[in-house]
């Protein structure tokens, strides 16, 4: 008991001065709590295995997190995934691990040009650079050597889309921090969702790709679905769900 009680308050004095800190630091930033998924050993080896369980490397740990739950809604959704956006692979393995024990033959497909990104247009922000993000191909595909459901596409986007015009998806992750390729990307698999297909769009509602949030929110300006936002920035939605607008929460004194 009394170590329970020592443990309880050295963790309750630590996260105190980080919040303290963190308020001097950026006055603007919301700390929370800890939460149980952080000490799960079976999520902690994956970052470990795509080299993000450093403390300095982790900060999309969260993000990380929430693919892999929202994987969890298709688990009777049928068609193939896609990844827009591979980078090292690191998002490509946790849908091809969960594709990889579903039910039915699915298969993975893997969307990036592996030169970094496009030439950013005038409304994408000042900080990405053409180049920016490239990776070869090889790093991607030697994570994800142990699934034989992967399929990579090369290319830029969206010149390889039509190889799979003629499919049917139940999960996409958008992850190209523009708004062209973002754009593009949820023009085409939009109407090629199953009923109950879930899209998440890592970088929706950053303030870094002001351009992809931008291409999600105008699509979906007519659509049924909306994007909920997620706390870490990114956003998703299933395919066939009618979501209502945010609403006012604070009304007038």
């Amino acid at each position: 008991m009394l170590d329970r009680l020592r443990l309880l308050l050295t963790h309750g004095i630590r996260f105190t001065m980080l919040r303290f800190i963190a308020a001097a630091l950026s006055p603007k930033f919301r700390m929370r709590y800890p939460a149980e998924w952080m000490a799960d050993e079976n999520f902690n080896a994956y970052l470990r295995l795509v080299g993000e369980a450093a403390p300095l490397k982790s900060i999309g740990a969260s993000r990380h997190w929430m693919l892999y739950q929202l994987l969890r809604l298709t688990e009777n959704v049928p068609g193939d995934t896609a990844e827009c956006g591979v980078y090292r692979g690191a998002g490509s393995y946790l849908i091809a691990a969960f594709v990889e024990r579903a039910r039915g033959a699915k298969a993975h497909h893997l969307f990036d040009s592996f030169e970094g990104l496009s030439a950013p247009q005038g409304g994408d922000g000042t900080l990405w650079r053409q180049g920016d993000l490239s990776a070869a191909p090889d790093s991607a595909m030697q994570l994800l050597a142990r699934f034989s459901h992967v399929q990579c596409h090369p290319g830029w986007i969206p010149s390889r889309f039509p190889e799979v015009a003629g499919r049917s998806f139940s999960f996409v992750h958008i992850d190209v921090d523009l708004y062209e390729p973002t754009r593009d990307s949820i023009e085409f698999f939009y109407p090629r969702l199953a009923p109950g297909a879930v899209v998440l769009c890592d970088d929706f509602g950053m303030p870094t790709c002001p351009g992809a949030t931008k291409a999600i929110e105008e699509f979906l300006r007519d659509k049924p679905e909306k994007m909920l936002f997620l706390p870490d920035s990114g956003g998703f939605f299933v395919k066939g769900v009618t979501t209502a607008d945010n609403y006012a929460l604070a009304g007038p004194a």
